[in-house]
């Protein structure tokens, strides 16, 4: 039996114990307290060792568990930490990226047009010089029109 239940075989005791008439005193054996108490003074320091020593347990687990905590804490802080600078350097990676693809299909955009108006002056300069050929050329059969209708003439008026 610990302590604590003989303290309460003790008051269990003294509440059943006879009481003396006609005022609050009762009759207890005097014995079987005294030796009841000296049980309990005898287990009193081991109870209370075995309380200290589940206190300081109890103290190192709590201490423990703080010290637990307080790394994942840190950890997680790390953690968020990096996924955030990561998160940072994503977007401003894709900042970039469309920066990059932007002005190269600006750049691409005002290529195609030079070459664009490049080709349509060749186009148009090979126009001109087609035009002058097919002038020529229709000088040219007009007057072997013209030449020969007067060979025809000339040599109906011989």
């Amino acid at each position: 039996m610990d302590s604590l239940e003989k303290l309460e075989s003790a008051l269990t005791m003294v509440q059943e114990a006879r009481s003396v008439p006609l005022s609050g005193s009762c009759v207890v054996h005097r014995g079987e307290l005294t030796e009841l108490l000296n049980e309990i003074k005898a287990a009193l320091p081991n109870d209370l060792y075995a309380a200290q020593e589940l206190i300081a347990a109890r103290d190192r687990i709590v201490e423990e568990g703080r010290t637990s905590a307080e790394r994942l804490i840190a950890h997680a802080r790390e953690e968020v930490a990096r996924m955030v600078e990561q998160t940072a350097i994503v977007a401003s990676a894709r900042e970039e990226s469309t920066r990059i693809l932007d002005e190269t299909r600006a750049q691409a955009e005002n290529e195609r047009a030079e070459v664009d108006h490049y080709i349509d002056s060749r186009l148009a300069t090979l126009e001109v010089i087609l035009n002058k050929t097919l002038e020529a050329i229709n000088r040219g059969r007009e007057r072997l029109a013209g030449s020969t209708d007067k060979d025809v003439l000339s040599e109906l008026a011989d």
